[in-house]
């Protein structure tokens, strides 16, 4: 049911994935209105997609501890990460628009490209599985 990698380094990465994307998700719900104002205009119901995005993280963040459905999971961030991509993009391209602190607004999109990477290293790798080769 937990079948964990074998190594320490890929346990530590695993579970600081699932505390981030926990953690993530609960500040969606609770405080939404920087990632509300990160949804393109195109986008309609702004405040739902935040709550939806929210609670998919908090899924992820449960499901991926899960050795059977790791790998799963694992994809579905991944394809969730892209799609959410624009929102990222957004935020760069109109800064004035955004509650999110200042900082955060340009960082935002390296940190996601790491968060791409750490996703499929922690979850699609055989070794992530929980395998030993």
């Amino acid at each position: 049911m937990f079948n964990l990698p074998i190594t320490p380094l890929r346990k530590v990465g695993l579970f600081g994935l699932s505390l981030l994307f926990f953690l993530t998700g609960l500040n969606h719900l609770y405080y939404p209105n920087c990632y509300i104002s990160m949804v393109p205009p195109y986008l309609p119901f702004d405040h739902q997609l935040s709550y939806i995005s929210g609670s998919f993280q908090i899924i992820g963040a449960i499901a991926i501890l899960f050795s059977k459905a790791r790998r799963i999971v694992g994809y579905a961030l991944v394809i969730f990460l892209i799609v959410i991509l624009p929102a990222n993009i957004q935020i760069i391209m109109y800064p004035d628009a955004s509650t999110c602190h200042p900082d955060m607004i340009y960082l935002r999109l390296p940190l996601h490209i790491i968060l791409i990477l750490w996703v499929y290293w922690a979850t699609l790798r055989k070794k992530a599985v929980g395998y030993q080769l």
